[in-house]
C-alpha cells in the first residue's frame, strides 16, 4: 500500500496507538509495522478502544482480521460481536465463529454449558475447540464425548487422558 492510499482515520488510529503504547511505526502504509503496534497495542487495555478504531479503519481486511482473532480471548463476551462486527463481511466469518466458540468453552469450563453431549454435538466443534476442551474442561461426560468421537487421534488422546 502506498502512503497515499492510507485513509486519514487509519492514519489517526495509528497515532494514537503510538501515544499509548510508546511504539513508533516509521511507515503507517507498512502493513507489518502497523501489525506489530497492533500487537503491542493488544498487551493494553488501555488503548484497547483506539485499537478498535484502528481495526474499523484498516483497509487490509487480513491484517484486521489477524488482530480480531487475537483479542478475542482477551475481550470479555459481551465485546467479543463489536470486533467482528468491525471487520470486513469478507473476512468476518472465521473470527465470528472463533467468538461463538470461544463462548461455548467459556460455558463448559463454567459447567454452564450442555448437558447431553453425542458425537452430533462434538462433530460441530472444530479442532480447535476440541482440543482446548480436552485441555481444560473438568466434565467427564464432555471428555467422554471426545475421547470417544473426537475428530482426530490427538483430540481423543488427549480427552481420554484428562479422564484419568
Amino acid at each position: 500500500m502506498a502512503d497515499a492510499d492510507v485513509s486519514p482515520a487509519l492514519r489517526d488510529a495509528v497515532r494514537r496507538l503510538e501515544v499509548l503504547t510508546g511504539t513508533a511505526v516509521p511507515d503507517v502504509a507498512d502493513g507489518h509495522a502497523r501489525w506489530e503496534l497492533y500487537r503491542a497495542a493488544l498487551a493494553s487495555d488501555a488503548a484497547r478502544p483506539a485499537l478498535l478504531a484502528a481495526v474499523e479503519s484498516e483497509n487490509d481486511a487480513a491484517l484486521a482480521s489477524g488482530v480480531v482473532g487475537e483479542a478475542l480471548e482477551r475481550l470479555p463476551r459481551t465485546d467479543r460481536e463489536t470486533w467482528v462486527q468491525a471487520l470486513d463481511p469478507s473476512v468476518r466469518a472465521f473470527s465470528a465463529r472463533r467468538a461463538q466458540e470461544l463462548g461455548t468453552l467459556e460455558d463448559l469450563r463454567s459447567g454452564a454449558g450442555v448437558r447431553e453431549f453425542g458425537p452430533e454435538l462434538v462433530d460441530g466443534w472444530s479442532d480447535w475447540l476440541q482440543l482446548r476442551i480436552a485441555a481444560e474442561v473438568s466434565d467427564p461426560s464432555v471428555l467422554r464425548a471426545l475421547a470417544g468421537s473426537g475428530r482426530t487421534k490427538r483430540i481423543r488422546r488427549a480427552a481420554s487422558e484428562a479422564l484419568g
